[in-house]
């Protein structure tokens, strides 16, 4: 089967979607497909072309990383992907800017189209109602659609009539993503927690470290920050005025072939986002067999629960606090994350993923 993925960005960027697209890709191929990605100029230094684990990867210019950006980038995109769709069995929209290059580049092909719909900025732009009719016309124009999470799939469907979503939460590479020796030195014995963040306002890393200094004040406990962005430095600052700089490390991005040893290292992985789709880092780390605490939101309650780790109220250091510490002063924190690499695997493996996708694919081929 021939397959081409459109996608906005896609490695060596870092980030759940990116991530998401990547491995999907690599299982199409070891199932013997052949997969063509059309993506951006996203960095400096960027082939135009090249081939990746057995994956076409063509990258056209990228204005801005904003939404007008990606709109940008999704018309100028049209040639390429035209070509890129010739003889294709099916496209692949990765997100709703990259529908309609992929719908102009098929007009009167007959060939199937599926989207999946991702990210907080697919909520954000369905809630605004200026915005709100033009996406949910755009999201008539596929044949069939996924979602990353339940609450996805619901503002989807709400966007017309016609418009039905399979919800179908992202995979992990539980080859890669599973449990190693960690590799970030520890010092003394304290408790270690991991925060795989991007440093922005959305993620709501400021809400945890804004709850360090209530962690700290009862239990020995040092904390990484893995990611970077522009709060960065708002949010060294605010560690050194809280008085806890000592005992948070901010590591800025590391390449994702780290990521394992990095999460290993750590007793409990953080999430303290304000939006979120389904997070593929929280389910990386589950399946490094590591327990998460995260916020009651988006589509974090349907991974993240009692059994693996547990939930605190978005935007709250208080509570944020109180769980983390309710867990960590608990029997059972291993066994919470070895249940968590049990569920990862059972249900969130991309080998399952890309079985369903397939199973789609073939459908739609079929009719």
């Amino acid at each position: 089967m021939k397959i081409v993925q459109h996608c906005v960005y896609f490695p060596p960027e870092v980030g759940g979607l990116e991530s998401h697209v990547h491995y999907l890709c690599r299982g199409l191929v070891r199932r013997g497909h052949r997969v063509t990605v059309v993506t951006s100029l996203s960095q400096p230094g960027l082939p135009a072309f090249e081939e990746m684990d057995g994956i076409c990867v063509y990258r056209t210019p990228l204005p801005a990383r904003t939404p007008w950006g990606w709109f940008v980038h999704a018309a100028g995109s049209t040639p390429r992907t035209r070509a890129a769709v010739q003889e294709a069995d099916v496209v692949h929209a990765q997100a709703f800017p990259s529908i309609l290059p992929c719908s102009l580049a098929l007009a009167g092909s007959g060939t199937p189209l599926v989207c999946t719909l991702h990210t907080s900025h697919f909520l954000r732009l369905a809630a605004n109602p200026l915005t709100a009719p033009a996406l949910g016309k755009l999201i008539e124009l596929s044949d069939y659609n996924f979602a990353a999470s339940r609450e996805i799939a619901d503002v989807g469907e709400a966007l017309g009539p016609s418009i039905s979503v399979e919800v179908l939460v992202n995979g992990v590479e539980t080859g890669i993503f599973r449990p190693v020796p960690g590799t970030h030195p520890r010092g003394e014995r304290r408790w270690r927690l991991v925060v795989p963040r991007r440093l922005f306002p959305k993620n709501g890393v400021e809400f945890f470290v804004r709850a360090m200094p209530l962690i700290t004040a009862r239990a020995d406990v040092e904390a990484i920050v893995v990611g970077d962005g522009p709060d960065r430095e708002m949010l060294e600052g605010l560690a050194r005025e809280l008085g806890v700089a000592g005992r948070i490390e901010f590591l800025g991005a590391r390449p994702h072939a780290e990521m394992p040893g990095l999460l290993c290292s750590a007793d409990l992985a953080i999430f303290p986002s304000l939006m979120e789709a389904t997070s593929v880092a929280a389910l990386e780390c589950m399946a490094c067999g590591l327990p998460v605490a995260a916020s009651a939101v988006g589509g974090l309650p349907q991974i993240v629960g009692d059994p693996v780790g547990g939930l605190f109220p978005p935007g709250d250091p208080g509570g944020l606090a109180e769980k983390v510490l309710a867990l960590l002063s608990a029997d059972g924190l291993a066994e919470r994350g070895a249940a968590g690499r049990r569920n990862v695997v059972t249900r969130w493996s991309n080998e399952r993923l890309v079985d369903r996708h397939l199973e789609v694919y073939e459908e739609l081929g079929a009719g």
